[in-house]
């Protein structure tokens, strides 16, 4: 399972408006190879389904994520910031044993 914090629930919801997206797409999280790290983090919208997808849902927001990447993501926290130190989504995620100074790659 993934979890939404409150800040990340918001931006996602704003972003969802000022984007014009429908109810059907909803947020996709995936791990892909690459980055400083090895693995890095993808988020978007994506109204398809495929057969090995699982949707979680956390405070009302639905996140997809394809059966790969749930074996990296089980645990996350989706979280979004915007301090002095840099505006955007964070991934806190417990089984990643290094990440980049960027946030947005990591190594088990």
């Amino acid at each position: 399972m993934i979890i939404v914090s409150d800040k990340a629930k918001e931006r996602i919801l704003e972003l969802k408006r000022e984007e014009g997206r429908t109810d059907n797409e909803n947020i996709r999280v995936s791990v892909k190879g690459g980055g400083c790290s090895g693995l890095m983090y993808d988020l978007g919208f994506d109204g398809e389904l495929a057969d090995s997808d699982q949707i979680f849902e956390d405070k009302g927001v639905k996140i997809i994520v394809d059966k790969k990447s749930l074996l990296y993501l089980a645990g996350t926290t989706l979280e979004f910031t915007d301090g002095l130190n840099g505006k955007g989504f964070q991934f806190v995620n417990p089984n990643a044993s290094r990440t980049c100074g960027c946030g947005e790659s990591f190594s088990i």
